[in-house]
């Protein structure tokens, strides 16, 4: 560190400095104040978007308590143009799927479907497939089915396991692979899936006499 002697000699190194500085220190500082107010404006956007979001959000569940299925379905596709892929616009998309199963246009439903399993909400995605399966099993699509379970990243899906294996069981049930399903429900079992008729589709699969001598 240099040492000056007198107040004129760090008067004039101050000066050689922000000669040779202070355009630079004045740029970095400009940017640094548009960074921080950048940020806020985003961080303030973001919070007024999601408020917004909510809202509308209520209102769709006002409407599909009251089965108003057309104010569903033009709040859903508002959600969508408005808030593209967030969040309430996905649980948007399931209302309406669900909608769409109840006035048996599984066409449509199974598209919804699709669409919200192919988002970066794993959670959500899940929800889809889950769902997205049990309207295949209601269109007699087994294989189409397990083959979409089958395709699923165990990574992704961790939390659901019990739940497709579940549903493997309900389509080799369907496909008549009786002891497929039985080994798919007992996996559900041990994987801690809670389901009230699990332990009942495994007792209907099971001969009388194994089951009487686990009891």
């Amino acid at each position: 560190m240099e040492i000056y002697e007198t107040e004129e000699e760090q008067v004039a190194a101050l000066k050689g400095w922000w000669k040779e500085n202070g355009q630079a220190t004045l740029i970095g500082l400009g940017l640094g104040i548009a960074v921080i107010l950048g940020w806020n404006y985003w961080q303030d956007y973001r919070r007024e978007q999601a408020e917004q979001a909510a809202g509308l959000y209520a209102q769709l569940l006002k409407a599909q308590a009251a089965n108003q299925t057309e104010s569903v379905a033009k709040l859903s596709e508002q959600m969508e143009t408005r808030f593209g892929s967030s969040d309430y616009t996905l649980f948007s998309q399931l209302a309406l799927a669900k909608i769409k199963v109840e006035q048996g246009d599984l066409a449509s439903a199974r598209q919804i479907l699709e669409k919200v399993s192919a988002t970066s909400n794993k959670e959500l995605a899940n929800i889809a497939k889950v769902r997205l399966v049990r309207l295949l099993m209601a269109n007699k699509e087994y294989e189409q089915g397990l083959k979409l379970i089958n395709d699923i990243d165990p990574a992704k899906s961790a939390s659901f396991s019990g739940q497709y294996d579940e549903l493997v069981g309900d389509l080799y049930v369907a496909l008549d692979r009786v002891d497929q399903a039985r080994t798919s429900y007992q996996n559900a079992l041990r994987n801690g899936h809670q389901s009230p008729l699990l332990q009942l589709k495994i007792d209907d699969l099971t001969p009388p006499e194994k089951v009487e001598s686990n009891k």
